[in-house]
């Protein structure tokens, strides 16, 4: 491959790169709305199961924070001080010293029924399942980050007992299968039975794994579909919106319409940028290949040079790299 060849690929890529990263913050917006959040707390948090998601709206306190809240010890928390008081929140660090962090997808305040008590959700989504770490681990630091960054914002000094329920909830599309499972805090006595008081319900992991397939409509698939079908790079915007609007029963206004739009836009050129890159690497292999072969077939360097139009050096070194790798 010549530098051109080569400084095309490159540019390919980042444009890619930059169309993958657009996606996924419009994906974080489509999924922020409230709508589709009462969606999953239906399926998700045990106050809401069996609800309308439209009767759970209303228990999402203010704007869900996307690609806000630090994850950073001592950050989660960050305090500021105004007109001399000292304020705390989920979303008060300095963005100039936050460049670079690593923040929570999406998190936000629930109400629960009894108009008092509030849980924390944090909501991620992955385009797969990570191969560099398990993504176990790391939602566990995460729900873990969820209850110590509380101190002296949900609770202060020694008040425990304030420690609001966290639920991290982790999407994981290109999956081998739906699937669906709640990691929680268990109690095992392994000598007598005394009850310790306390909460084991504190912490709460759901893992939800969506298959490349749209599930098929029906009940135990419900929450599957509609966020496959919302993050799908396939489905065009009339299909989203239809199904949304028919199987759920979703209102769709400008804000979902719009995210929707620019999600399909952009998938569309991540999938054509996908396909270029995948033609530009097999024209490559195929290549090589012919090269290789007509070397293990006895063509000298100057027939093999007439028949690839390449120059002595670049077939050199094909051949040196990729005899050991290329069958005949």
């Amino acid at each position: 491959m010549d530098i051109l060849s080569i400084d095309t690929e490159i540019k390919n890529v980042l444009s890619a790169a930059g169309a993958e990263a657009q996606y996924d913050e419009k994906a974080k917006c489509l999924l922020s709305n409230k709508i589709i959040l009462a969606h999953i707390l239906v399926k998700t948090v045990d106050e809401f199961h069996g609800m309308n998601p439209k009767d759970v709206v209303p228990y999402i306190e203010g704007d869900p924070f996307v690609s806000a809240v630090p994850v950073e010890k001592g950050l989660t928390n960050a305090t500021k001080e105004i007109n001399g008081q000292r304020i705390v929140g989920m979303n008060t660090e300095n963005t100039e010293i936050g460049e670079g962090l690593v923040r929570f997808d999406i998190i936000f305040y629930v109400r629960m029924k009894d108009g008092i008590s509030q849980v924390i959700v944090n909501l991620e989504a992955q385009k797969d399942e990570p191969t560099a770490y398990h993504i176990l681990n790391r939602a566990v630091f995460y729900v873990s980050r969820l209850i110590s960054s509380q101190k002296e914002r949900d609770f202060v000094k020694t008040n425990y007992n304030d420690i609001k329920r966290v639920f991290s909830i982790w999407i994981c599309m290109n999956m081998d299968e739906n699937s669906m499972a709640y990691v929680h805090l268990a109690k095992d006595d392994l000598l007598g039975s005394y009850q310790w008081k306390g909460r084991l319900d504190l912490l709460n992991i759901v893992m939800i794994g969506i298959a490349n397939e749209l599930p098929e409509h029906d009940d135990k698939y419900e929450l599957h579909r509609l966020l496959s079908t919302l993050l799908s790079i396939e489905l065009s915007v009339d299909e989203k919106l239809g199904i949304i609007e028919t199987e759920y029963s979703i209102q769709v206004d400008d804000r979902i319409r719009e995210d929707v739009s620019a999600m399909c836009n952009l998938s569309q050129g991540i999938l054509e940028k996908g396909e270029a890159r995948g033609e530009a690497r097999g024209e490559a292999r195929g290549e090589a290949r012919i090269i290789i072969n007509m070397h293990r077939n006895g063509f000298t360097m100057e027939q093999i040079v007439l028949a690839t139009n390449k120059k002595v050096e670049e077939i050199e070194a094909i051949i040196e790299e990729n005899e050991s790798v290329w069958c005949n």
